[in-house]
């Protein structure tokens, strides 16, 4: 039985409250919200990015898995699909923009004075995905290997 805080609580709780809700006031994220939150937002978007969810669909049904543990992760309830949907379309995007440049600042702060020190995120960043694509090994017969049976892409953007 776990006795301690799960793993996604504990990383949620690395970012400060009240730095949130500065980047969420700036530009009046919860204005006119009732229940879901931009913090719930973002905990639900944190949950599907760190479990590799694909779609909302597949966090929604995720979450809703796991609803006896919603309120350890952090949730106070679960999130319909058209929820999540309609928060990421009205919400503004600067609001978690602003958020990892604040979190950007405090890894600079921590690693001061090391070798990562050196790094210049002031210029573009490029993020690489390697993604394992499954593919049909009887369309491709005679074109791989017989024990493969994916296809790796890496693509930068």
């Amino acid at each position: 039985m776990n006795r301690g805080k799960f793993i996604f609580s504990q990383l949620m709780s690395l970012i400060h409250p009240e730095e949130f809700n500065r980047c969420v006031e700036r530009y009046k994220g919860n204005h006119r919200v009732r229940q879901f939150s931009c913090w719930h937002q973002f905990l639900c978007l944190s949950f599907g990015q760190l479990t590799h969810r694909e779609s909302l669909r597949d966090i929604v049904v995720c979450l809703q898995a796991h609803n006896s543990k919603l309120y350890h992760l952090g949730l106070t309830k679960g999130v319909s699909r058209s929820t999540l949907a309609d928060a990421n379309e009205q919400r503004d995007w600067r609001i978690y923009a602003d958020l990892a440049q604040a979190l950007i600042q405090k890894a600079r702060d921590l690693y001061a004075g090391t070798i990562l020190e050196e790094v210049d995120l002031d210029n573009s960043i490029y993020a690489l995905d390697s993604t394992t694509i499954d593919l049909c090994l009887e369309v491709l017969v005679g074109q791989i290997p017989q024990a493969q049976g994916c296809s790796e892409i890496a693509y930068a953007f």
